[in-house]
């Protein structure tokens, strides 16, 4: 790692890394705090248990019996994917092939580091963000317990544990996308391919929950690892799709640096 570099790339991404990290934060927070007003109403609940099995399964949803299942399936079903979606496939792309494809690559070529310390310093400040986004969100959940809840604490295991495969998630979606930055021939062809990807993986996830007999769609998406309904109810296996999406994302940026390390670059 080169540290000038990555202190100067992470100041330029500070704002993307900001913003990303209170809007998360600001959401789950307002989640959290409406639920007090919601937890025993029983239209709401009444209204849940009318819902297909396909639609509560879709977006995570398994009731509001305390703040983490209803915060598993009001924003980490949905919002948190966005959100740690949106900025793994951005940043990769502003990291790599924006540079690449405008020609400032050349000017990081230029000094004395090599082409895989240049890499994987990018790779460190999209972590970095990427971390910042997930670390703040966790840390504004227990805020917003504490502040919003009366006698209704997290289960603080369970909710580090669905915000850790949250953030392997994303590892994984920035590793691809790391990848395709770094092979891509100009920036446009890199977010095409790391957005293709993603909403293909996540219609696969979608449509297989929808559908019973299309269910073996789901074991072709990287979202299916990522389940907070059931790990707010303690029924996920957590360590096999933890280790999945580890090796994914690793694969994702290791084959990335090495493939930026031979490429011939336009001038």
């Amino acid at each position: 790692m080169n540290a000038a570099l990555y202190k100067h790339m992470v100041k330029a991404q500070a704002k993307t890394i900001i913003s990303y990290s209170v809007g998360s934060a600001f959401y789950i927070a307002l989640i959290a705090g409406v639920y007090p007003s919601l937890a025993d109403s029983k239209a709401i609940n009444h209204y849940l248990q009318q819902l297909p099995d396909e639609l509560l399964k879709v977006f995570n949803i398994t009731g509001m019996g305390n703040l983490l299942e209803f915060i598993a399936g009001e924003y980490y079903g949905l919002l948190f994917i966005l959100i740690g979606s949106i900025y793994c496939i951005t940043a990769a792309n502003q990291l790599m092939a924006r540079p690449i494809d405008r020609g400032w690559m050349a000017y990081l070529l230029a000094t004395p580091n090599s082409r895989r310390t240049i890499a994987f310093t990018q790779a460190l400040v999209l972590l970095t963000g990427l971390a910042a986004i997930v670390i703040l969100t966790t840390a504004a959940g227990f805020a917003a317990d504490a502040w919003f809840v009366a006698d209704d604490a997290l289960d603080a295991e369970r909710f580090l544990i669905m915000n850790a495969i949250g953030f392997l998630l994303f590892f994984a979606i920035s590793g691809y996308s790391f990848f395709f930055s770094a092979i891509a021939s100009d920036e446009k062809r890199a977010l095409s391919l790391s957005g293709g990807v993603t909403v293909l993986s996540y219609s696969l996830d979608l449509i297989g929950k929808l559908a019973e007999k299309a269910e073996w769609l789901r074991y072709g998406s990287i979202f299916a690892a990522f389940e907070p309904g059931k790990i707010a109810q303690g029924q996920a296996e957590w360590l096999p799709v933890s280790l999945l999406l580890l090796a994914i994302g690793a694969l994702g940026y290791t084959v990335g640096i090495s493939f930026f390390s031979k490429r011939d670059l336009p001038l």
